[in-house]
């Protein structure tokens, strides 16, 4: 990871924007969007700072000046002066996706979130919603975090009751809480033979696992950025073997096959 993607509050606070054009334009859509308010130069209390000069030294000591007063700086089109960059946006609020590439192609990101786009339902951000309202409701059937987690994943797997792709996901999350249902969580034990270092080598299944698993057993010499690709919230657990009898939920066992 290169960058570290963040979700930043806008909302009623002031954001830098030097330049004019269609460029700054769009930017300025995108800070009203998230309910910021534009200024054309430095003011006290300033969260970020945006710079559209076509000219290339203007633009450099624009985002100079604005650095030295503390603010992160975003130069389009000039990457290499950027203290952060802007993704392409898949806007489902409150569920928003950010695809970035650091700067290196626009239209990349671009293409990636119109095929994503796709894929998404309209009414997915009622979903998030929904959820969000049940809070308090599932804290009252899993007071267990670990119980109320496992019951929550396999409720928005696919095919399940609050699949994030079923268009009427956000309508079933009542009926989902008030269904009968084994809350027990069965423990499963899963291997994944790691042929190399590289996490772009692994398989579909293998990345959803470790998308999924509660438990990381691994061998003292799998390779960090193999296990960067589990959830941060499992428990990694260094071992020569598997476990003989793994803990409750989902999990793995990686071992190194070459």
């Amino acid at each position: 990871m290169h960058q570290l993607p963040i979700f930043l509050n806008l909302s009623g606070r002031i954001v830098v924007l030097v330049g004019e054009g269609e460029a700054a334009a769009a930017k300025a859509r995108l800070v009203e969007r998230a309910g910021g308010r534009i200024v054309s130069a430095w003011e006290p209390g300033a969260a970020i700072a945006f710079v559209a000069l076509e000219d290339e030294g203007a633009a450099q000591a624009a985002a100079q000046g604005l650095r030295a007063r503390g603010l992160l700086v975003n130069v389009v089109d000039r990457p290499a002066l950027c203290d952060f960059t802007t993704p392409a946006i898949v806007d489902r609020a409150p569920v928003t996706i950010a695809i970035g590439t650091g700067g290196a192609s626009a239209g990349l990101a671009k293409a990636i979130r119109q095929r994503i786009e796709a894929l998404l339902p309209a009414r997915l951000g009622d979903l998030a919603a929904a959820l969000s309202t049940a809070r308090a409701a599932m804290k009252v059937r899993w007071p267990d975090a670990s119980t109320r987690r496992r019951a929550i994943d396999a409720a928005l797997d696919a095919g399940a009751p609050l699949d994030p792709l079923a268009p009427g996901a956000a309508d079933g999350v009542d009926a989902w809480l008030a269904a009968p249902a084994d809350d027990a969580a069965p423990a499963r034990l899963e291997t994944i033979g790691l042929a190399s270092d590289d996490p772009d080598d692994l398989t579909l299944r293998a990345a959803r696992l470790l998308g999924q698993a509660d438990h990381i057993f691994h061998a003292p010499a799998v390779a960090p950025a193999i296990l960067d690709r589990a959830r941060a919230d499992a428990v990694r657990h260094p071992a020569a073997a598997p476990p003989a009898a793994p803990p409750p939920g989902l999990s793995l066992w990686l071992s190194i096959l070459r």
